[in-house]
């Protein structure tokens, strides 16, 4: 019956791919980010604040995650993708009992393994999507998912912790997994009944299969240096997303303005809405050679708002407020659509025999092992800086980094796609004139 549903509403079915999306990747961060809203005061170990721990112990699991998704998503076969969602959440809910269980300090370990098969979560659901006219569109489910769901979270935590005192920071997250578990199992549903791709996304969009080994090794070498500034250009995207979202506490305290337990769903929430129009618009870019540099043009734009959005809070321009709620709208117009749009264009341009789990699971894997290197940085050479100052720091080695690193690889890619892009375009007019 939903099958002829689908058929017959293309609407209705953007929207329920859209709501499937957005609701299995929001219960995944269920399972990962209320214990970041904890400020775990007055415990440490090693030296290094115990919050500090926790969030490493996670991330070096939900990194490990991501290297093994390399193999595990992009070898994936459609009829695996339901139990291994529902067994790879059973794991982390399970990891997330041990948290309260085992007492502290020797409970950081569950946290690792917590993340251990949250990495892979991601690649399931885009499994379900990629390779469509409008992936761009049915994958802002996701990516508005990703942007929101922490800031709502930290919202629901510290209302849950005002109505029920009596559960501990440790025994929380277990608490509001347990809660949203039921829904989940909903939008897994929900997954597993979207059709595979038509015949007409086929031949716009390339067939999107399980990738050989060989067929791994073949895209590395001939796509090789593009795909690494690509790496790098995410990686220090995944860094800056990751020290604003898990410390986005200890910054607010930092400014010294008035907030409240609101403001973190209110800043993530505009963020999202203006992220979606822009990434939604490139869905209606139909030739794949214009939709890819399309895409590098919108990287770019992100990029400089974070910089400039940085500059102007430093300068007293603008207030915390604003600053942080540019710095995630830059951040997520250059994030968002390598995540959804780039890759898709790039095996639809060259007709590759790929699929984008491949792709976006190398550059997690890179991006979270420097995720984790700035956080021992920052806890190891400088435990005295605050959170704000490392944050507006970093911006600006990210915003000329990522700059550098794009332009490389909009010269590399133009020149392999073998067409007057808009890199030689111009050098041929200069040259020229």
């Amino acid at each position: 019956m939903l099958e002829g549903i689908f058929n017959r509403s293309k609407v209705f079915f953007s929207a329920w791919c859209m709501l499937a999306a957005f609701g299995t990747y929001f219960c995944m961060y269920v399972y990962r980010k209320p214990f970041t809203a904890g400020t775990y005061a007055g415990l440490s170990l090693w030296g290094l604040h115990f919050k500090s721990v926790l969030i490493i112990a996670q991330v070096l699991g939900y990194m490990l995650s991501k290297f093994i998704g390399i193999k595990v998503i992009s070898e994936l076969q459609p009829g695996q993708r339901q139990k291994l969602i529902i067994g790879l959440i059973l794991f982390a809910e399970l990891s997330l009992v041990f948290l309260g269980l085992v007492p502290y300090p020797y409970n950081f370990v569950f946290l690792f393994l917590n993340g251990l098969p949250l990495g892979m979560v991601w690649g399931i659901i885009f499994s379900y999507l990629e390779g469509r006219r409008f992936t761009e569109m049915l994958a802002m489910g996701l990516s508005i998912s990703l942007i929101v769901s922490s800031g709502i979270l930290k919202t629901t935590y510290f209302n849950l912790h005002d109505w029920l005192p009596a559960i501990s920071e440790f025994w929380m997250p277990a608490f509001i997994g347990l809660c949203f578990f039921p829904l989940f199992l909903l939008f897994v549903w929900m997954l597993s009944v979207i059709p595979a791709p038509t015949e007409t996304d086929v031949l716009l969009r390339s067939e999107r299969l399980p990738m050989t080994r060989t067929e791994k090794r073949s895209a590395l070498n001939e796509f090789g240096f593009g795909l690494s500034c690509l790496v790098i250009i995410y990686s220090l995207l995944v860094t800056l997303r990751d020290v604003r979202d898990n410390f986005s506490v200890e910054i607010w305290q930092e400014t010294g303005e008035k907030w409240d337990n609101t403001v973190f769903s209110k800043t993530e929430l505009i963020t999202g809405i203006i992220v979606l129009v822009a990434v939604a618009c490139l869905s209606l870019i139909r030739n794949n050679i214009k939709g890819f540099w399309a895409t590098q043009w919108l990287i770019a734009l992100g990029v400089l708002i974070t910089g400039t959005s940085t500059l102007l809070f430093q300068l007293q321009v603008f207030p915390a407020y604003w600053w942080i709620l540019l710095l995630g709208m830059g951040l997520f117009l250059a994030y968002i659509p390598i995540q959804v749009a780039l890759f898709e264009r790039m095996i639809a341009m060259f007709k590759m025999k790929s699929n984008a789990g491949f792709f976006i699971y190398i550059c997690d894997a890179v991006g979270y092992l420097g995720s984790v290197a700035l956080l021992l940085y920052k806890e190891i050479c400088m435990p005295d800086l605050g959170w704000t100052k490392m944050l507006m720091r970093y911006s600006y080695v990210l915003t000329v980094a990522c700059l550098f690193f794009l332009i490389l690889s909009a010269f590399f890619f133009n020149r392999k796609a073998g067409v007057k892009g808009p890199i030689s375009g111009k050098l041929e007019n200069i040259q020229s004139t």
